[in-house]
């Protein structure tokens, strides 16, 4: 398409087209490179850059902590919840759509962060994936930050040539449900993907109908450690909506998406949470915590511990690495625990 559309000259390198198409890093769940930013790399002889092997190094070591130590733990609770919802309370059934918000965070973009860290290795430069998504002031910015291959293939590809913004209000809907309910396709042949997509795409519409849809475009409070009260309120706002809407992703079905909101809009939502395991639930509770900090902390870099600990003394930042390393070895699973998006 975009030698159709002259972007691109197509190449008549074979060996440079085939290793493109195969580049093993992000052939099975993305980044979506597309042919204009990654194929004329295959073209470049390439030096071993000590520095840039250095800093894919850790980029693999955090998309490691974020699958083994954040997706896999809280996968375990959110399985027994979703698998169980109808016995348990409203507030447990909260604290399980909350493990599934930060399970298919941690595994999606800790794969993506092992694949660009591994190209790294390599000297190959893969766009960004995820830029801390959870941080977003409104569900706009959520989209520019979530998935931003896909994202930005769809408006490239899809939304652009349907009009975009650009037409009568008509046109606008249109085209927003379109992508969103494409975008819920995208992810298999299931009602609770087109439900998840049309959540989003309602969430959207307000934004797109008020101009607002581009307001938030920098890095929450920039420069600042702590953000202000408007920008925390929209920033748990559209938490909410996302958590909201990945119960109808998480869910086997419509029924069972929404006997499980159902089951959250009950009296006992207001009862302490219980269920089994619940006392090592609180471990992976603190990690999450622990984890959501680090990703505060490190939101204006490519990921989170890029900068973290370079001006620390040097057996600091050797203990804190370690000490990272220590913990995806404690909880590496003994069974096989694969990728969500390898499905899709």
């Amino acid at each position: 398409m975009d030698i159709y559309k002259k972007k691109l000259e197509p190449t008549k390198d074979f060996i440079a087209f085939a290793a493109f198409v195969s580049f093993f890093p992000q052939l099975v769940a993305g980044p979506i490179e597309r042919a204009k930013h990654l194929l004329p790399q295959f073209y470049k002889k390439r030096d071993f850059d000590y520095l840039n092997a250095i800093d894919g190094l850790k980029q693999i070591l955090w998309g490691f902590f974020k699958k083994i130590v954040i997706a896999d733990n809280c996968a375990t609770y959110a399985n027994l919840i979703f698998n169980n919802s109808s016995d348990y309370s409203g507030s447990t059934l909260v604290l399980g759509a909350l493990f599934f918000t930060f399970q298919i965070y941690g595994d999606f973009s800790g794969y993506s962060d092992i694949a660009i860290g591994t190209s790294k290795l390599f000297g190959f430069d893969l766009m960004q994936n995820f830029n801390f998504p959870y941080f977003s002031r409104d569900i706009a910015e959520f989209w520019r930050r979530w998935h931003i291959s896909l994202s930005t293939w769809f408006r490239d590809y899809l939304y652009i040539p349907l009009g975009g913004s650009r037409g009568n209000t008509w046109m606008k809907i249109r085209n927003t449900f379109i992508i969103f309910l494409v975008s819920g396709f995208w992810h298999g042949a299931n009602w609770t993907f087109i439900a998840w997509g049309f959540l989003n795409a309602l969430y959207f519409l307000p934004l797109l109908l008020t101009n607002k849809n581009r307001k938030n475009l920098e890095t929450v409070a920039q420069g600042k450690f702590l953000p202000s009260k408007r920008e925390f309120f929209n920033m748990l706002l559209t938490f909410t909506l996302t958590v909201f809407a990945w119960v109808f992703f998480r869910a086997e079905n419509i029924s069972h998406a929404i006997s499980y909101i159902s089951g959250i809009f009950s009296p006992s939502l207001f009862a302490m949470p219980k269920f089994e395991g619940m006392p090592r639930a609180l471990a992976t509770i603190i990690l999450v915590m622990v984890f959501t900090l680090i990703e505060w902390i490190g939101r204006e870099e490519k990921y989170a511990i890029s900068k973290i600990g370079i001006s620390w003394p040097k057996p600091v930042r050797w203990a804190f690495y370690s000490l990272i390393i220590f913990l995806i070895g404690m909880y590496m699973p003994t069974v096989e625990s694969p990728f969500i998006y390898f499905q899709f």
